[in-house]
């Protein structure tokens, strides 16, 4: 229709451009979840920037109008960073009455299983989502972990949180190329999963119990590290860790700790700076840089690669390929 535009930008970048609320209604439906908008201000212009990757995806909105908004569960988190303008008469199914939220305000929009309705008045504002899955892969569990209040716990926690936000979007769903690595996507959406879980009260288990305590054994590290170093190549969760070793990843954390004085995290980047270092080793010249084994194990920033990998291995890894 005229007066709008959807473009597919680098990195997997869309942007939206739209002054038919219609047009703008196909979007969020194909976008969000199934809802109904509407325009009390007689405009209707909106410009959505969406970046993805993995479970989570980034949007930047901005509304020239007032949008009256219903919208059926998401089945995903759902945070809003307000930049200006008001959110109004925001009320999911559970809550006993409406919030309205203004510049500053981080919050979370509903229960993923929860629908809700509300008012963006000429709100500029950015849209995080990720799958509630992500909270189990940091924290374990069978039972799906949820939120318990729509606010961070305070502003320290959602000032940490909005950082992570800006790091994810930024450096990883929006770079050119991250996306690619497995490795790298799945690091960011769960160091972002574990900033939600930091930042908002949940219903995950806080602290180890005295199970993981006894769990917390070297059999459990020798399991840990086993199934780390034959799978150091691809994807890995600390739930997926532990569960190898069959602990909870409190246990896993407790017992790396106790007898390899580190984590497993820890021990998982210092295998796959090994696994650089073979891959820059066996390079041929001219067939690969720095950069691409940086993303291949990971990184998205190669300064910061090239620290880690001075620090395990005593030189730069451009001198590693150099060397050859």
């Amino acid at each position: 229709m005229e007066g709008s535009r959807e473009d597919g930008g680098d990195g997997g970048q869309v942007v939206f451009d739209s002054t038919d609320l219609e047009t703008t209604e196909e979007f969020l439906i194909k976008h969000y979840a199934p809802l109904r908008i509407g325009s009390s201000t007689g405009r209707s212009g909106a410009r959505i920037t969406r970046v993805a990757g993995g479970a989570v995806s980034a949007d930047e909105v901005a509304l020239t109008f007032d949008m009256n908004y219903s919208v059926e569960p998401l089945g995903k988190i759902c945070l809003c960073d307000i930049r200006t303008g008001v959110i109004d008469r925001h009320r999911p199914a559970d809550w006993r009455e409406a919030g309205t939220f203004g510049p500053g305000d981080l919050f979370s929009f509903a229960q993923p299983d929860r629908p809700y309705q509300g008012r963006a008045r000429q709100a500029r504002y950015s849209i995080t989502m990720l799958d509630p899955a992500l909270l189990n892969q940091v924290v374990g569990g069978e039972e799906q972990v949820r939120l318990l209040d729509h606010r961070p716990v305070d502003a320290v926690t959602a000032a940490t949180l909005r950082r992570v936000i800006d790091h994810v979007r930024d450096d990883v769903l929006a770079a050119p190329g991250a996306t690619a690595s497995p490795l790298l996507v799945g690091a960011a959406t769960r160091y972002l999963a574990a900033a939600v879980l930091a930042a908002f009260p949940t219903t995950a288990p806080v602290g180890p119990s005295a199970a993981d305590s006894r769990d917390a054994h070297p059999r459990t590290v020798r399991r840990a590290v086993a199934f780390i170093e034959a799978n150091a190549g691809r994807d890995l969760s600390a739930a997926e860790i532990a569960a190898a070793a069959h602990v909870t990843p409190r246990a896993i954390q407790l017992a790396f700790r106790r007898h390899l004085g580190t984590t497993p995290t820890a021990y998982l980047r210092r295998v796959r700076l090994d696994g650089a270092r073979a891959q820059l080793l066996a390079a041929e010249p001219g067939s690969t840089t720095v950069t691409e084994v940086a993303l291949r194990w990971g990184y998205s920033r190669p300064g910061v690669f090239s620290t880690h990998y001075r620090e395990a291995h005593g030189e730069p890894p451009s001198r590693t390929l150099r060397g050859r």
